[in-house]
């Protein structure tokens, strides 16, 4: 399961995982975050908020993830990963978006980086 938080005062998206990710908590995300992208509003940032990476179910899953971040990547200026986990702290070598790390304790910091870059 994958909670997402849309803040009211800013345009950041907060994902949380919670458990094991499946293809069900890519479809609940899209169903939540695919409204706010036909209305044409694009997202200056999203969190990942984990303590730890729960893995994924199976390699479809992983696949479905790939999937998602293939959908939604375009909307997203940059991505804060707010983890103590070694292997989501591997991100920023991978991808080709605008990821930094923090700890799981710079919640607040992580924020103050997804609106300015800073």
């Amino acid at each position: 399961m994958v909670r997402c938080e849309l803040l009211s005062d800013r345009p950041v998206l907060i994902i949380t995982p919670d458990g094991t990710l499946d293809k069900a908590a890519f479809e609940q995300s899209a169903t939540e975050i695919d409204p706010i992208i036909v209305r044409g509003r694009k997202f200056v940032g999203v969190m990942i908020y984990a303590k730890s990476f729960p893995g994924w179910g199976s390699f479809d899953v992983l696949l479905s993830h790939l999937k998602f971040i293939a959908e939604h990547h375009q909307r997203i200026d940059r991505i804060a990963v707010v983890s103590d986990s070694g292997l989501l702290k591997l991100l920023p070598r991978i991808a080709e978006a605008k990821i930094r790390c923090f700890s799981f304790q710079e919640k607040d910091r992580a924020l103050a980086w997804l609106e300015t870059g800073q």
